[in-house]
């Protein structure tokens, strides 16, 4: 099992990470589908290399083909709107926040998969990105449509778990070298 692999090389001073990995994926009350499109989402977002060729086999195993392309998408679309929307709400000149954006962003409307989870992995992605507009925007979204803060917050602690772990063993590759 990959999740068994990436919980063994977490070195033991970031024992809480490896506790709270398996927490998170092992133990949640997460849909299938929800979870592992969270993850793997998640798991492209980290930016880790190491994270996502031991994380990906199983999401990939564990979602339709929509689904996984989907949670692709979603990590793709999100590493282009968190910047944009990010830098147009850090500026100071709220005449940016007018200005058309421009950009194409189609899959928004039809991913392939039920709203609510292409929401809740754009949601975790935007966590790991760390753009609070777009965590505003699709927290709001998610809670309009019924999903509960308890499984909206699920969903940034997967966020989170996988970005530390991927930061950890990214720590510890180039520290071997």
């Amino acid at each position: 099992m990959a999740l068994d692999e990436l919980k063994s090389a977490i070195p033991d001073y970031a024992k809480d990470l490896k506790l709270n990995l398996g927490s998170v994926i092992g133990n949640s009350e997460l849909p299938q589908q929800q979870l592992w499109g969270t993850v793997l989402a998640c798991a492209i977002a980290s930016r880790s290399p190491k994270v996502l060729r031991e994380l990906e086999p199983e999401a990939k195993a564990n979602l339709t083909p929509e689904a996984y392309q989907a949670a692709k998408s979603a990590a793709a679309i999100m590493a282009m709107n968190n910047v944009f929307y990010r830098t147009r709400h850090l500026l100071s000149d709220p005449e940016y926040g007018t200005m058309r954006a421009g950009l194409r962003m189609n899959v928004i409307g039809n991913p392939g998969v039920e709203k609510v989870d292409f929401e809740l992995w754009s949601l975790a992605v935007s966590a790991i990105n760390g753009c609070g507009m777009c965590l505003d925007s699709h927290e709001q979204v998610l809670r309009k449509a019924g999903v509960d803060r308890d499984t909206i917050q699920e969903a940034f602690k997967i966020a989170s778990v996988i970005q530390a772990v991927g930061a950890t063993l990214d720590a510890e590759a180039v520290l071997a070298e």
